[in-house]
């Protein structure tokens, strides 16, 4: 479905948009707080450069955003959602429900999640197992016959060759696509090396894989990665997750660990020998596009060479550019409104 349906559907919209009350001039973004520096670089240029309003961003989680996004039509919800990981089919069903049927899928780049501690510290050296033992709620005993509450308080009784410290982990809570993306790239991947979690069945098995521990030791600190880095600042022995900006941002003061002996860096992440790497994107509200302004302008500034391309202002923040081919792909789908379609 392609641009003809949309705008049928955006002059629909445009009815329950515009009547007393409604006027909205001034586009509303939601979502990740990944996501959110790179959006916040883009609506600042947008409204510098055009005569558009500075676009409002709120960073409210990726989850948090998808569901203020799929609440329905109208001024009072959102025109656009960042998402550090994609949306979901049970999501793109809610918005359904509320008659959100016009969502445009904009990927706009990669990112790495950074396990980084302070560079007052030794950087860490960790396999994704030892992760995954060091954050789950149950863990394998040590001869491998059962699960057991985790035990582990230091993270040298995982591997005598890890640190004589308390593990501290602060990470994002729920709510994050960066949660999202780290447990299934580093909780699942670390629980499959376990050959008494796979015998388990499927339910069995998601509950030991995907779910953390509750006894202080993973420390959920909130949508807000810069208060991660000032911990890490307070805290050498702690160590926290967050986007790969972040680390990019504050290099002066944190650092990558390594994950299955690879730091995340630039080139780490645009190769894929970084193992802990996701897709970024946002989600355009197609029924308000041509409603309220600027909409459709924003998504052309976002996607062009001049932002998102490989020599692009957004690559200066720390975001890893797609390849030519893909990033032409992707305007070209922005600039049609091409509905979004799961496979």
């Amino acid at each position: 479905m392609h641009k003809t349906p949309l705008l049928v559907a955006t002059a629909i919209a445009a009815a329950t948009l515009s009547g007393p009350g409604f006027a909205r001039d001034t586009i509303s973004i939601v979502g990740s707080s990944t996501v959110y520096p790179f959006a916040t670089v883009v609506a600042e240029r947008f409204g510098k450069t055009t005569d558009f309003a500075t676009p409002k961003i709120e960073s409210t989680g990726s989850g948090g955003g998808l569901k203020l996004f799929c609440s329905g039509i109208g001024v009072d919800t959102p025109d656009i959602t960042n998402s550090s990981r994609r949306i979901k089919a049970s999501e793109v069903e809610m918005c359904t429900e509320n008659g959100v049927n016009n969502v445009v899928e904009v990927l706009i780049g990669y990112d790495g999640i950074a396990i980084a501690n302070s560079t007052e510290a030794e950087p860490m050296s960790l396999t994704r197992e030892e992760l995954f033992l060091a954050l789950a709620k149950d863990v394998p005993t040590p001869d491998g016959d059962g699960l057991v509450p985790n035990p582990y308080k230091m993270w040298s009784e995982i591997n005598p060759e890890l640190p004589a410290f308390s593990i501290e982990v602060l990470g994002p809570p729920p709510t994050s696509g960066t949660r999202d993306a780290f447990v299934e790239l580093v909780m699942e991947e670390g629980c499959a090396s376990f050959e008494v979690i796979e015998a388990l069945d499927e339910d069995a098995k998601d509950a030991a894989c995907l779910t953390m521990r509750e006894d202080g030791r993973f420390v959920e600190a909130g949508e807000n990665d810069n208060l991660i880095v000032q911990k890490l600042e307070a805290n050498p022995d702690a160590v926290g997750i967050f986007g790969y900006s972040f680390l990019d941002q504050n290099s002066d003061k944190v650092q990558s660990s390594f994950i299955d002996g690879v730091l995340a860096d630039f080139d780490t992440i645009a190769d894929g020998s970084y193992p802990v790497s996701r897709p970024l994107y946002f989600y355009v509200k197609g029924e308000h596009v041509g409603t309220v302004p600027g909409i459709a302008e924003y998504l052309a500034e976002f996607t062009s060479e001049g932002a998102f391309g490989e020599e692009g202002y957004l690559s200066e923040k720390g975001m890893i550019p797609l390849g030519e081919d893909e990033r032409a792909e992707v305007a070209a789908a922005a600039t049609e409104l091409k509905t979004l379609e799961l496979n």
